[in-house]
Order: C-alpha cells, then structure tokens, then sequence
C-alpha cells in the first residue's frame, strides 16, 4: 500500500477534480441567471447536461476502458473535461449571449467526466492482488469524491466574488493537475494498461451475460441501493439548502460552510470505512445495512418544527450512514468482479449512481410543493429498503448471492 501511495493520491485526485468541475457551480447559478439574463430552469441545464451525458457515456467508457487500457481512457477524457471548460469559461467572458456555447463546453465536461471518475474504481482493483488494499484504496477514493462535495460550496461562492465566470475557468487548470498527476504516478498491471487479451465484442458481450446469470442477483441490489443513497443525499442536500436561504437566511459562502456539515461526516465515515472492512465481505455487508440503518432512523425523526442545530444533527447522522454504505459497496463490485468486464459493471453501478444525484433534487422540488411533511419519510423509507434489500439478496457466504464471478 505504501508504494502505491502517490497512485492513490493521484487518482484520488480525479473524483475530487470532477466534483468541483461541477457542484461548485451550483451557489454560483443565481448570479449566472442576472449575468447573462437566463431563467433559473436554463441555468438548472447547465448542470443537468453534465449529468444526462455522464448517465449515458459512463457504460462505453467502461467498456472502452476493459478494452484498451484504464489510462488510455482517464487521460484523453481529462483532456475532454479541461477543453469543455475552456470553451465556458471562453464564451461566458467574451461572448455577449454566451448560454449556448456555454451549454457545448459542458456537454463536452460530461463527456470528460463519463471517462475519468467511474475508471478510477476498477483502476485501484487492477493495482491491488490484496482485498484488504482494494477497499483501503477505494475507501480514500470515495473520501476523495465526498470531500470535493464539502469544498466546493465554499469554493466556488468565493471564486465567484473574484468574477463570476471564474468557476468555469478553474476546470480547466484542475483537469492539467490530473493529467499531470494520472500521468506521472499511476502505474497500473501492464495488463489492464494494454487492455488485457484480445477479446471480440460477441465475447465480451458473452463475459457480461455470465456475470448477470451467475451474480444478477446481487450485483443489481449493488446498482439499486448505490442509487438509493445518492438520491437520499442529494435530495437532502437539495432541501437543506432551500431552507437555508428561505427559512434561515443564510446565504453563499456561509450556507457552503453549513451544507458541509453531513458531508463531512460523511466524508469522514467513508475514509474509516474503507480502512476497516479489509478483505471481509461479511463485514462491507453489514456496513451497508448498519449505514442505510441510521440513516433512514435519523431521516424518521425530521420534522419541519425541528430547529436547524437538531437538523443538522440528524442530517449529519444520515451523511455518516451513507458514508458507512458506499464504500462498501464500491468494494463488493470491484472484488466481487472478473478483471475482464470490471470496468464496464463498476461503470454501470456509477451510472446507477449518477441517475440517483440527477433524480434527487427534482423529485424533492416536487415533494417540497405538494408534500413537505412526508418528504424525509419518503426519504427514510429508501433508506430503510436499501438496507432491507441488502440483507435479502447480498449474501457473501450463502446461497442467495456468491460475491464472484464463476466460470
């Protein structure tokens, strides 16, 4: 693990790259809105059409990746990511009706961020023989990915104080350190380098029909409950900072600081997490459960007559289940799946977790409006099946579910 340090951190690097690439706009949209006069549904685009490509790019670039080589997909969709930006942050400084083009230069950052972030999960599988290793890496990687989320509220409101079109223009330099960081210091298998075997499309069509037919069961239950959590939380996320501005009037920087809060713990709970399940799929199983537990007990006990101290409390003990839950579960996918078809299915379950961060906030805009008192019980009975579905059809050792591939 020590000598593959600086590979971890510099992979660690992709997933918080590209979660400032995009969360950091999010307290920013608002003053992009007045800059160049657009309504709050077309800035909401600007962020939903990252997410949409992500959603539908994210399998190729898995199979891209089990096909030719890890690096040889992250580094030219870095390139792709850091281009997008230029364009933005290009068009939103000099063109007077920017909107379009920037549009285009974020379709193109999801084209980038389909091939950097969901290729780093089976790239830390590839580096690692020891389980124990694969989780302890995939634990920093997950710390990495949440941490971007805690930072970038905060980030991109005092970026934004500078000129508001900044954010756009960090994306860029951030994709140079990645590339410079992936290029200089990750060293994977020469086989998953090169790609592996020669294989045709029909045989590697044939390896993932295998994978369902002997291991459908769990590895959808995997899919399931990775969106599940990122819908509870970005639907958590979403409301908290409604209420933020609208109850408490609490705004920009200060409301990065306070949505950071649950993320932290999260942040926290998924570094601990990935240190101590080691090689023991029991145990990444009970995390789950024991994660997706808490928080559906936590997320029970709002009320809208709650103060904002016991809020966060309750909100922070949800981050923390949640953060007990994915790294667990981004390890029973990479250790539980052939080398041969590990990037294709671990993208397929990012996918499945894009589809639950696009899902949450629109789904709670609509709950806030027709039933706010019943929106944290929806919330907590996902939470709750999540954990549910886990115990059921996730079963390590038993009949139910073998946590691998058979030939």
């Amino acid at each position: 693990m020590e000598k593959k340090k600086w590979d971890l951190i510099a992979l660690a690097s992709i997933p918080l790259i590209m979660t400032l690439g995009n969360s950091m706009l999010i307290p920013v949209l608002p003053i992009i809105e007045r800059e160049i006069s657009i309504t709050p549904f077309q800035s909401s685009l600007i962020i939903t059409v990252y997410s949409l490509v992500a959603i539908l790019l994210i399998p190729i670039a898995g199979y891209l990746s089990d096909k030719l080589g890890r690096k040889k997909v992250i580094i030219p969709s870095l390139i792709i990511a850091g281009i997008g930006g230029v364009i933005s942050a290009f068009a939103a400084w000099k063109m007077g009706e920017p909107y379009l083009v920037i549009l285009i230069g974020r379709f193109l950052q999801g084209i980038g961020a389909a091939g950097a972030f969901p290729v780093v999960i089976p790239t830390v599988g590839d580096m690692f023989e020891d389980e124990e290793q694969v989780s302890a890496g995939l634990g920093l990687i997950e710390t990495s990915n949440t941490f971007g989320k805690v930072l970038s509220p905060v980030l991109g409101a005092l970026l934004a104080v500078m000129t508001w079109f900044i954010p756009f223009a960090a994306i860029p330099v951030l994709s140079l350190v990645g590339i410079i960081l992936v290029m200089k210091f990750v060293k994977v298998p020469k086989e998953a380098q090169e790609g592996g075997e020669e294989q045709t499309f029909t045989r590697f069509k044939q390896s993932i029909i295998e994978v369902f037919h002997h291991n459908g069961r769990w590895v959808v239950a995997i899919f399931i409950i990775g969106g599940i959590n990122m819908f509870v939380l970005f639907g958590f996320l979403f409301h908290l900072s409604a209420i933020l501005e609208s109850k408490y009037n609490i705004q920009g920087a200060y409301k990065g600081l306070v949505l950071a809060i649950p993320l932290l713990l999260l942040c926290i709970a998924s570094y601990f997490t990935g240190k101590k399940i080691g090689e023991s799929k029991q145990l990444m199983r009970w995390a789950v459960i024991a994660g997706n537990g808490a928080a559906a007990t936590s997320l029970v006990f709002i009320r809208n007559e709650n103060g904002l101290i016991m809020l966060l409390v309750l909100l922070s003990i949800a981050g923390l289940g949640i953060g007990l839950s994915l790294p667990s579960l981004d390890a029973l996918i990479t250790e539980g799946i052939d080398k041969k078809v590990r990037g294709t299915m671990t993208s397929l379950y990012s996918s499945m977790r894009f589809v639950g961060v696009a899902a949450g906030p629109p789904v709670i805009a609509i709950l806030m409006e027709k039933s706010s008192g019943g929106l944290y019980i929806t919330l907590a009975a996902l939470s709750a099946l999540a954990a549910l579905i886990t115990f059921i059809l996730i079963r390590p050792s038993g009949e139910t579910a073998e946590v691998q591939v058979e030939h």
